[in-house]
């Protein structure tokens, strides 16, 4: 599940052609996920992630769990809903 976005700055320093050191500042997004197998916190730099990924329409695994796993979990959670008949009364959106 996306979160949200975090900003961490850092700052470098860097020798100039004097030899005395100028300091830059640099920021990076951070992206911070919650995975949907295991419920665990995790944090991915957002230049690794396609841009597509980043709402709650895709699923997000942390690097502990089986991602792979994980889908054939689903796959077969899917395959109930689409194994119930039309006049069922059960809620699909929670499966």
């Amino acid at each position: 599940m996306f979160l949200r976005l975090e900003y961490q700055q850092t700052t470098h320093t860097r020798p100039s052609k004097l030899g005395l050191g100028h300091t830059y500042t640099r920021q990076k997004t951070i992206v911070v996920f919650r995975c949907d197998s295991c419920s665990e916190v995790f944090n991915r730099d957002k230049g690794q992630i396609d841009s597509k990924r980043l709402s709650n329409n895709y699923f997000h695994v942390c690097s502990n769990c089986d991602a792979k796993r994980f889908a054939q979990k689903r796959g077969k959670d899917r395959k109930k809903v689409w194994d119930l008949p039309a006049s069922s009364l059960i809620d699909i959106s929670h499966i």
